[in-house]
């Protein structure tokens, strides 16, 4: 039997990042504004329903959201541990050495630098159109030009401070979250009262529940599902800034998990009652309704003059608002993981500064910002079709990402698993199974986006997402060897050693492993 040793270790080692600045209702916020409820909503529900799930539509959603609160529990146990802002990169590099550690933190940064693409694409889009400029939101340069402007003031908020970050973010999800209420509200009180139009139908129980979906369709839609839920872990990223570092943001991605899957579940089940699932009109099997269900419904559900136009507007506005936060809940974990990196020595030095006034990641925010800019515009002014296959190769990374996570919180923790029936659930089975889970969805992903009609464009044969999404995520490997010869120290494990965990005297790691 291998000797273990107790562990206590004092809080990690600061960064220079404001500490104490988030409570942790500021994290949930955090959270949930990086998943970008209305547009992820607006934009997967009618291809849920095209994947051939009709009304099941809304047990797709609510079953992509086991396996996310399993990973959810994987992130609050690692991070009850070690609440430090690389998350992925650090307890991975913990669990399974130096490499697979940078690795993970690469393809969490190449996720987050495919989605900043999308994104921004969508606040220059929806900032045209709340301005009436419906031809110049079709003009690929405008929409490119006004998305960069965008992508530079949220950098500079996120620079700005950790505080003012915060309080963007509470104004921000707070419109999004009260036009879809109000939307939802008004879409099921009009379907009961038989003013909805013969396209409605009432809710059932039966909806949640997956039974009579052909095998294709349900991997196509649970592919679709899980992904509207990523970004909650943005929540744990911040983990250094807030009150209580080791329980608080641990709380918030559980709890933003759970909220997130009450308004999706909401959402999902007014527009399938009021729209139904036909091919024509309103119908939300109308591939012509599919990029954004929820502008089709707007004139249906509230009108088109008076309070209608308020509310058609104002879906709008939570559109824009929904892409403008998560924007900006993506350069806030972006900056903190190359910042954790550097810290560790698995990055040059100077991604580490911190401004001495905000107390903020001050060249990592930027670089992040500046390789995002040159990606957005490269691949807009590229193409279109490049640009929204790079989107959808952000589900393979999506997958590693989780799948990692979640199998470093069971081998962390592999020791102490049957100390406690607590500790079996929560930090081996519910992460392993999510872990599992991830990694089957990973090569269902692949397979799925290689096929040569799955996005818009093919290379051999294969389909744009997959080669987009292989690439991008192997590209580390040879970065990863061109830095090594810098940050020798930690590839040999001395700055982040493989196996020891900051923690309480509930953590118990072998010797030597």
């Amino acid at each position: 039997m291998a000797e273990t040793v107790l562990t206590k270790v004092e809080a990690p080692e600061g960064k220079g990042l404001r500490t104490g600045a988030l409570n942790m209702m500021s994290s949930v916020v955090i959270g949930m504004s990086s998943t970008a409820p209305a547009y992820s909503i607006a934009a997967t529900l009618g291809l849920i329903v095209l994947a051939g799930t009709g009304f099941k539509a809304a047990s797709l959603v609510l079953l992509a959201f086991i396996p996310v609160l399993f990973v959810a529990f994987a992130f609050r146990e690692l991070n009850s541990v070690e609440p430090d802002c690389g998350t992925n990169f650090t307890w991975a590099t913990r669990a399974f050495g130096s490499r697979v550690g940078w690795l993970t933190g690469w393809v969490v940064t190449v996720a987050q630098l495919l989605v900043m693409t999308s994104q921004s694409a969508i606040s220059g889009k929806y900032t045209l159109l709340l301005f009436g400029a419906d031809e110049l939101a079709n003009n690929r340069v405008v929409t490119t030009a006004v998305g960069v402007l965008w992508l530079i003031l949220l950098c500079y908020l996120c620079f700005r401070g950790i505080e003012i970050s915060a309080r963007v973010q509470w104004v921000l999800l707070a419109v999004e979250l009260v036009v879809l209420a109000v939307f939802s509200v008004v879409a099921l009180v009009r379907v009961f009262s038989g003013t909805a139009g013969d396209q409605a139908t009432t809710p059932s129980w039966s909806w949640l529940w997956p039974s009579g979906i052909g095998f294709s369709s349900f991997i196509s839609a649970v592919l679709l599902a899980v992904f509207i839920y990523w970004g909650w872990e943005s929540s744990v990223s911040v983990n250094e800034e807030s009150a209580d570092p080791k329980r608080g943001p641990g709380k918030a991605a559980v709890l933003s998990t759970v909220l997130l899957v009450v308004n999706y579940l909401l959402v999902t089940i007014a527009a399938l009652s009021f729209a139904g699932v036909g091919t024509d009109g309103i119908g939300l099997g109308n591939e012509k309704n599919a990029d954004d269900v929820l502008a089709g419904l707007g004139d249906a559900v509230f009108g088109s003059s008076g309070f209608g136009a308020v509310m058609g507007f104002l879906l709008v506005i939570s559109v824009l608002t929904s892409a403008a936060a998560a924007s900006q809940a993506t350069v806030m974990p972006a900056a903190r993981t190359m910042l954790s990196m550097a810290s560790h020595g698995a990055l040059p030095k100077s991604f580490a500064r911190v401004h001495p006034r905000f107390q903020t990641p001050s060249v990592s925010t930027w670089v992040f910002g500046l390789v995002s800019f040159v990606l957005y515009v490269g691949l807009s002014l590229w193409s279109d079709n490049i640009l929204s296959d790079s989107v959808d190769a952000v589900g393979l990374t999506i997958a590693i990402e989780y799948t990692a996570t979640a199998l470093a919180c069971v081998w962390v923790f592999r020791k102490t698993l049957f100390a406690s029936v607590r500790n079996f659930f929560l930090r081996g089975v519910f992460p392993f199974v999510g872990g599992i889970f991830f990694a089957v969805i990973l090569v269902a992903a692949l397979l799925e986006y290689a096929k040569p009609d799955a996005g818009e464009t093919t290379v051999f044969g294969i389909g744009g997402p997959a080669v987009i999404g292989v690439v991008a995520i192997f590209l580390g490997v040879p970065l990863m060897l061109v830095i090594h010869r810098a940050c020798r120290d930690f590839f040999a494990g001395r700055r982040l050693p493989r196996g020891f965990v900051r923690g309480d005297e509930a953590s118990i790691t072998p010797k030597g492993s």
